[in-house]
């Protein structure tokens, strides 16, 4: 059994990991774009190139004639090398370029959403003329302003929060129509939570929910970033969320793998990820990845009981239904080490020292290797995850393993404590109005 893995993040070397403890014992070959060490001491062989050289992805695959791939981030997918794997006889348990669709193009996911009637869509409106948008942000001025393609989880801008005034949000207006169209829709007021889901075209395999946490700095302060961190609790529910937010979410999501087959003709195989917002009124979905999250894959699939070879199998033959996927019962935190500065100054080049141990798991993202030793680049280095029985035991074990990193780095303390999750339940109980399911 040979897989090929594209990607070098945190998000990637989970992946690995879960490959690594399949009962098949695969060989594991790796396309980075940076020397990620998780990933190479566990990799038969490695190819350091730009994750988007589609050729050059596609030649390596052929030449050491892998069985099947997983792409990690959003970039390839949008390249379309699942379509150029395809054409070399090369399946992938990731999903084609039109099915990624549903994040590399948000305005054509809007729209298609609202065409079939899928429950979840705030009001929107799309535009590519700037003076037709203006007029639009006039008169709903609580609005998010989106730009309709791929912004590494950076382009989403608030009004009110983000940009304080009118003015604010027509330049950023300008700013995004300069390279594509702008969706604007309505700002939602309650909690954001993710639900990853394994899906065969026909089947969608849900996962435990995931928090992540955007902001760069603590009490969700500072400027958005690809995610500090995230959470799980030990069922599929967080503490503020109900069991029928839950199964809402999961009807959305397989509401919109049956409309891309009924409309499209498109077959979604892979990790689907919604990004929700629990309101007052339901489930309303912020937008779609096609992909498994970055750090949410890192909380899930350490979680992941059942053989992942099997459950890639099971997505690229359609076979979901026939399995009976399990996680661990058991609660996650995970905190990334970012470099001092970052997002918008990040030092570069900094020395990390990393003390692994046995209490915590540490996955590495955007660092290089070199004799030895771990150095940052501009993005972020690595993560921590802690897993135990409740969220604050393991909240406990990931600063321990924070404890262990030594460098000028900056990580989010809170995510995980119970002050912070304190505050969303309390959030979500005013939203509610305390409302009981």
């Amino acid at each position: 059994m040979k897989v090929l893995v594209v990607g070098s993040g945190g998000r990637e070397n989970a992946i690995v990991d879960a490959l690594a403890r399949s009962a098949y014992k695969p060989k594991i070959y790796a396309a980075l774009g940076n020397l990620n060490p998780g990933i190479r001491r566990k990799a038969e062989d490695h190819l350091l190139t730009k994750e988007t050289d589609v050729p050059a992805i596609v030649q390596y695959a052929d030449e050491k004639s892998v069985d099947f791939a997983i792409v990690g981030p959003e970039a390839p997918l949008a390249a379309g090398l699942v379509d150029a794997l395809h054409d070399k006889g090369i399946p992938a348990a990731s999903p084609t370029r039109d099915a990624a669709r549903l994040e590399f193009d948000k305005a054509w996911t809007r729209t298609f959403m609202a065409r079939n009637g899928i429950k979840g869509v705030p009001r929107f409106k799309v535009y590519e003329d700037a003076g037709d948008a203006y007029r639009y942000l006039e008169e709903f001025p609580n609005s998010v302003i989106k730009p309709a393609g791929l912004t590494g989880g950076k382009g989403v801008k608030v009004m009110g929060e983000h940009l304080k005034t009118l003015q604010e949000g027509k330049a950023y207006i300008e700013e995004v129509l300069k390279s594509g169209k702008v969706v604007i829709e309505d700002r939602l007021e309650g909690e954001e939570v993710t639900i990853q889901a394994f899906v065969d075209g026909k089947n969608v395999s849900p996962m435990p929910t995931v928090q992540d946490h955007k902001r760069a700095y603590e009490d969700d302060k500072g400027p958005n970033t690809g995610g500090m961190g995230s959470y799980t609790d030990h069922t599929e529910l967080l503490p503020f969320m109900f069991m029928e937010d839950y199964n809402e979410g999961v009807e959305i999501m397989k509401a919109t793998v049956e409309a891309l087959k009924k409309e499209m003709g498109i077959v979604y195989k892979g990790t689907l990820y919604g990004q929700f917002m629990i309101t007052g009124d339901g489930m309303k979905v912020i937008e779609y990845n096609a992909r498994f999250g970055d750090p949410e894959a890192m909380n899930v699939l350490t979680l992941l009981k059942t053989d992942f070879v099997d459950i890639c199998q099971a997505m690229i033959d359609g076979s979901l239904d026939k399995m009976n996927i399990e996680f661990e019962r058991s609660a996650t935190v995970c905190k990334y080490v970012v470099p001092k500065g970052y997002p918008d100054h990040p030092l570069k080049d900094s020395p990390l020292n990393v003390v692994e141990k046995p209490e915590y798991k540490v996955y590495y993202a955007s660092v290089n290797e070199r004799d030895g030793k771990v150095y940052t680049t501009s993005s972020r280095s690595l993560a921590i995850v802690g897993v135990a029985d409740t969220i604050a035991e393991a909240e406990l074990l990931t600063e321990m393993g924070l404890a262990n990193v030594h460098g000028e780095f900056h990580s989010r303390h809170d995510i995980g404590k119970e002050a912070l999750i304190r505050k969303r339940i309390e959030h979500m109980d005013a939203i509610r109005g305390r409302r009981q399911p």
